[in-house]
């Protein structure tokens, strides 16, 4: 029998040691399966409580369980909650009010917010059912009422339009949004129907709308508004931004700040809650409020001196740490705490870390298998990972059996069930009756001192930015050739101050280059710096030098020429399509697709359907679903028997769409391999073999896929992703393999040489430009760094459960930068990626940054590409005047990939101004 929490009966608080907190996870949703009154689990942090709804979800998919999320926002912010979450909150207060919960998780600090009295929410919900007699008048009326807004196409929570005979609206709590079709004033019929598309979905026969704030927005709430601030604030009213919005009808951002103000009183979340109620504290709670309460009084004082936006006193929007202990004493509680033994329920699980080096890498968890009398259960993270631990496990004989969820788990068995499930650590039951394995056990961190590794040199020599070169580096003008840089200077010419690079030719020579002519300047890539030849000013070498060069580009273009000629005289190979299995590959994608999104796809799909050889460009956006008509046409290839490589920039991508390939793919017998410095060379030499004879379907590799000992058995799609960090030869060098093949390249920021090939027909062309559904617009701020604005945006991260990517660019004072975070933000935790770490901590920092297991990411510009990782939505880039305009767009589009709103902060160095067309783009 598996273990239960045992709940108090009476309302007297015990308490538990527990450290495994995934166990807690399970012990919830048994307790919770077993009583019969609600459980009320207040966590320590946001990300604890986004953890344990996941959690207990997966351990019991029966339980109707509700997170009461947060407004996402800092005390007295001048930004409002995004809608959704508005949405998510009032659902669920509701549910609590009607009794229809099992478990509620919020965090303690959202648990201090005053809430809307009880009575708000019954007086302004209501239903609509189909045959019912509906008063288009009144219905408006009641809309407004509860502040919906009418618009002229439904697409968020709150809104409503009437169109005749026609009406969209989408309440709040609610997933879709609805069409009611009225027959004179009967309601015909009820549908749900898709925002993007607009079509009906399925029939409903009753829909409830509840109100669209959590505040009312009548006359006679706005007059109450402005009687108590006249009551509460000081000052002259008149020169308040808020009280004037307020007067006119219109709601300012921040709002929320002043709830009390619409109300005779406001309530405690523990005011919704009955005595029926048990409650569960897990962490150090009083600790988590008394830091609240500094930040908060610490903001209060900042920010009160403003006769704009004069603010309520905290004590009227937070309960206390006494008020809120003093509260929650009507209800039974369990205080769940961390540190000393866990002896009441679970043991740590022994190592069952994968070695490699070893001569068995999964002795550790054979011997534990063999040995263990209950059941063991492994949990993988998603099918993609489970399908990879498979293929490991059956190569060193550990047989294994794919189960559906938790509930399908067997007894005990010679096979090792494995699940799928995001579980943030392992277990096992004190009984010895169960055992419950997650990746981080096999998988655990590990730390290693080696060498730094060399620098490689990139190819791409122009020079963006003058932080880029250093004295005496050798750097090359398109018109005198190779000299040394000096220095900057700033000369007066008769035009004022004007700001030149020196740069010293042989016997001493200088150059003066004005700063506007930077596309003059590229860096010296013939070899080491110090080797580099000094060029004498006025001489003939560097001309004949530029004649040779020109001579090599001339014969590249012929090549050019050569291949795309042999394309366009070749007959490519039509792809004969399975459509049930394309139809169920296509189901899997977790999202809806977009218009634009689906012209690619079928576009992509009809040229490979033709005789002629593919050579598309889909270029859109970033995070807006470019890598998904890739999956499709990679299944479309592999379907009809052909190979597929995917060629990327980085060994981080291409461990990103090595994950999301497995993931689609999981269900198929589909060989997906992987070819970057992140796989041992063992691991690389059965790639290469398995391609060699046709065992690999798809390879996914960054610029190793370009080496002469890869051989392909049938290659017929190339697809090749972010295509602008690519020189033309690695391009080409894949397209010349066979002129016959199918290309396809993706890019968010196409290079003028694709794009003009594209315009002018060599090319085929795709554009993606609609956003996913509930995709909202990053916001961006451009400003001189600041310790305050970093911790601030940091904190309003922090504050909803998210993670925060953190853009340092420089490896030698990274660690320095670390310690700087940390006296910012001691309250995170963080942790460093960069290139020149060892290819295995760099694989389990970016692991765990994905499992939600730290904060902060403090890293290079090595994540401008391809990573998506939902729950960072907070990006600060640090000396942001070094990037250029296309990787600064890259880098912000590594957040804002959820429907949480995104933040991006383009931090300058101190006293660097912007100029000129930085400045407008900005």
């Amino acid at each position: 029998m598996l273990n239960s929490l045992r709940l108090p009966t009476s309302k007297l608080r015990t308490a538990i040691t527990l450290n495994l907190k995934s166990g807690l996870s399970l012990l919830i949703a048994n307790s919770a399966r077993d009583s019969n009154s609600p459980v009320a689990v207040v966590c320590q942090k946001a990300s604890d409580a986004n953890r344990l709804v996941e959690e207990i979800k997966f351990f019991n998919k029966e339980l109707r369980i509700h997170l009461l999320p947060d407004w996402e926002t800092l005390p007295f912010d001048t930004f409002s909650p995004h809608q959704d979450l508005i949405s998510q909150r009032l659902e669920t207060l509701y549910q609590i009010d009607t009794k229809n919960i099992d478990v509620l998780v919020v965090p303690v600090i959202t648990a201090l917010y005053y809430l809307p009295p009880k009575e708000f929410l019954n007086s302004y919900v209501f239903f609509l059912k189909t045959k019912e007699t509906l008063n288009l008048n009144e219905f408006r009326e009641k809309l407004q009422k509860a502040s919906y807004s009418a618009v002229s196409q439904v697409v968020a929570p709150g809104e409503y339009a009437i169109k005749g005979g026609i009406i969209d609206v989408f309440p709040m709590g609610s997933v879709l949004p609805y069409r009611i079709d009225l027959f004179d004033t009967e309601i015909d019929s009820i549908r749900t129907f898709d925002v993007d598309t607009q079509r009906s979905i399925y029939k409903v026969n009753e829909i409830r709308l509840l109100p669209a704030k959590e505040f009312p927005t009548d006359d006679e709430a706005r007059t109450r508004f402005r009687t108590q601030y006249r009551e509460s604030i000081e000052g002259d009213p008149s020169k308040s931004l808020i009280y004037k919005e307020i007067s006119k009808g219109s709601n300012p951002p921040g709002i929320e700040y002043y709830l009390p103000l619409f109300f005779d009183h406001v309530s405690p979340l523990l005011s919704y809650l009955d005595n029926d109620w048990s409650m569960i504290l897990v962490g150090d709670l009083a600790a988590e409020i008394k830091d609240f309460w500094k930040d908060a009084e610490s903001r209060y004082r900042l920010l009160r001196g403003d006769p704009e936006r004069p603010l309520l006193d905290p004590s009227r929007l937070f309960l206390s740490e006494e008020l809120f202990f003093s509260e929650i004493k009507k209800l039974k509680r369990l205080s769940v705490h961390s540190g000393g033994e866990d002896n009441s329920y679970f043991t740590q699980l022994p190592d069952l870390s994968i070695s490699r080096r070893q001569q068995d890498p999964l002795g550790n968890l054979k011997s534990f298998l063999f040995n263990y009398s209950g059941n063991a259960v492994l949990i993988a993270d998603s099918p993609g990972r489970r399908e990879t631990i498979k293929n490991l496990f059956h190569e060193h004989s550990v047989h294994t059996v794919d189960v559906e969820g938790w509930e399908h788990i067997p007894g005990k068995t010679d096979k090792l069930p494995i699940a799928v499930g995001l579980i943030d650590h392992g277990f096992s039951c004190l009984d010895g009756s169960l055992a419950v394995i997650t990746e981080s056990e096999l998988y655990p961190q590990q730390t290693r001192t080696l060498k730094k590794r060399e620098q490689k040199f990139s190819t791409e020599n122009l020079v963006r930015d003058l932080s880029e070169i250093r004295k005496d580096d050798p750097i090359v003008h398109l018109q005198h050739g190779i000299g040394r840089y000096k220095e900057l200077v700033i000369l007066d010419m008769g035009e004022g101050d004007t700001e030149f690079l020196t740069i010293e030719y042989a016997d001493g020579d200088l150059l003066y280059v004005p700063v506007s002519q930077l596309e003059m300047i590229s860096r010296y890539s013939g070899g080491p710096p110090e080797t580099a030849p000094v060029h004498r000013l006025g001489s003939e070498k560097w001309d004949k030098a530029k004649k040779k060069a020109a001579k090599k580009i001339r014969d590249t273009a012929a090549e050019l020429l050569n291949i795309y000629a042999q394309r366009a005289s070749k007959k490519g190979l039509s792809r004969n399509i399975d459509k049930a299995g394309y139809e169920t590959f296509c189901e899997d994608f977790p999202f809806t697709v977009t218009r634009d999104q689906h012209q690619a796809i079928e576009e992509t799909i009809n040229d490979l359907k033709s005789d002629k050889p593919m050579d598309r460009l889909i270029c859109g956006d970033v995070g807006f679903g470019k890598t998904e008509v890739a999956l499709r046409a990679a299944y479309v290839a592999v379907a009809d028997n052909a190979q597929v490589a995917v060629l990327v920039p980085t060994t981080l991508l291409a461990e990103q769409h090595f994950q999301t390939f497995c993931d689609r793919f999981a269900s198929l017998p589909v060989q997906v391999r992987e070819l970057s410095r992140f796989r041992s060379k063992k691991e690389v030499d059965e790639t290469i073999e398995g391609l060699k004879v046709g065992k690999v379907d798809i390879v996914i590799g960054t610029h190793k896929l370009l080496s002469k000992d890869i051989r392909f058995d049938d290659l017929g799609l190339i697809i090749v992703d972010e295509e602008h960090r690519f020189g033309v030869r690695h391009k080409e060098a894949l397209k010349a393999l066979r002129a016959e093949t199918d290309i396809l390249t993706l890019t968010a920021t196409p290079i003028p040489r694709t794009l003009a090939m594209s315009m002018e027909g060599l090319r085929d062309f795709s554009v993606i430009t609609t956003p996913p559904e509930k995709r909202l617009s990053i916001k961006t701020f451009v400003m001189s760094y600041s310790r305050g604005i970093t911790r601030e945006a940091i904190l309003r991260e922090l504050k909803r459960g998210g993670q925060i990517y953190y853009l340092h660019n420089e490896v030698d004072t990274i660690q320095r930068e670390l310690e700087k975070l940390i006296e910012i933000v001691p309250e995170a935790s963080i942790k460093i990626a960069h290139g020149q770490m060892h290819e295995r901590d760099l694989e389990y920092v970016m692991r765990d940054f994905y499992q939600g297991r730290f904060n902060i990411l403090l890293c290079t510009t090595i994540i401008e590409t391809g990573i998506d990782i939902p729950t960072a939505n907070t990006i600060i880039i640090n000396r942001a005047e070094k990037f250029g305009l296309a990787q600064l767009h890259q880098l912000r589009g590594r957040v804002g990939r959820s429907h949480h709103q995104a933040y991006a902060y383009l931090m300058t160095t101190d006293g660097v101004k912007l100029k000129g067309p930085a400045k407008k783009t900005a």
